[in-house]
């Protein structure tokens, strides 16, 4: 019997998956649905900002041979919602980590108290959706930006604190600059910015017209960011990017993923994805020889 029980920044979960944020994260129905139909070891909320946030209007997703763009704007019910949505996790005994997003250091840190009050088990930092204006990849493209608002929230609560972090070009200096900050640890990473222009009407598709892509087309990127990350720091690190089978969870695993984030595939897949990800990968250590998750993790930068 393999343990796939898995410690990242001191967070404890009872198996390595857990849905992106974003991904059935918005609403406290959605996430009792991948609560209750799902095999996860924590659940995650959408990117909360301090109060409620309309988005961007549709157009806001587009499908393409290789994944998806989308650019919803963060759209988000506003940190009122947190009791409900953190409410979820206590109801099914499972960790919430709470994203936040924000355009500061005070925004995050307000959101970030208030998910504690909450209960939230965790909280994720986004700082880099790549097409929210003043707001994601804009702030963690700034190092000294990230080093501040991971320090105004990581010095403020007692929860572990993950920096999402984004394609930048130097992913492991701001990595380091998270973690040097109080970061717990790190989510590698966020979609990358794209666009898909529609040849007919001649024009871009997403009303924002660049957004965001996600799926398969980004696994290899993913791997990578994590794989250098890994490599330099031996950070504690949740993986995401791309996940559709249990291989794309043990590539992560092997570049140094303790923990690991499905998007793209559950609007494909369903929920089911989970389960048959988490088989997958036991089968996988078990055939190996390994006992324990942990065993595998980043072998490959050895």
């Amino acid at each position: 019997m393999v343990d796939l029980s898995a410690e990242v920044g001191g967070l404890r979960l009872s198996n390595p998956l857990m849905p992106a944020s974003g991904i059935l994260g918005g609403k406290a129905e959605a996430l009792e649905a991948v609560a209750r139909k799902a095999k996860v070891g924590a659940l995650v909320t959408k990117s909360i900002t301090p109060e409620p946030r309309k988005g961007y209007d549709p157009p806001i997703i587009v499908g393409t041979s290789c994944g998806y763009v989308n650019a919803v704007g963060l759209s988000n019910p506003g940190a009122g919602a947190l009791g409900e949505l953190v409410g979820v996790g206590k109801k099914y005994n499972l960790p919430v980590i709470v994203s936040i997003a924000g355009k500061d250091e005070s925004d995050f840190a307000e959101v970030a108290w208030r998910a504690v009050d909450a209960g939230a088990d965790g909280l994720e930092l986004n700082l880099s959706c790549p097409h929210a204006k003043g707001m994601g990849l804009e702030l963690g493209s700034d190092i000294k930006m990230v080093e501040r608002i991971v320090e105004a929230v990581a010095t403020t609560v007692s929860v572990p604190v993950f920096a999402k972090l984004g394609l930048v070009d130097r992913l492991v200096e701001t990595s380091a600059a998270a973690l040097g900050a109080g970061a717990s640890g790190l989510v590698l990473i966020n979609t990358v910015k794209a666009m898909v222009i529609d040849v007919d009407a001649m024009k871009p598709v997403l009303s924002n017209k660049v957004g965001g892509l996600s799926g398969r087309a980004i696994h290899p990127i993913a791997v990578r960011a994590v794989y250098e990350v890994y490599r330099e720091l031996k950070a504690p690190i949740i993986g995401v990017g791309g996940i559709y089978s249990w291989r794309d969870a043990a590539e992560l695993v092997l570049a140094g993923a303790r923990a690991l984030q499905i998007g793209s595939a559950v609007v494909d897949r369903g929920l089911e994805v989970f389960r048959e990800v988490s088989a997958g990968l036991a089968w996988w250590l078990h055939k190996n020889g390994f006992k324990e998750l942990r065993e595998a993790v980043g072998l490959a930068t050895e």
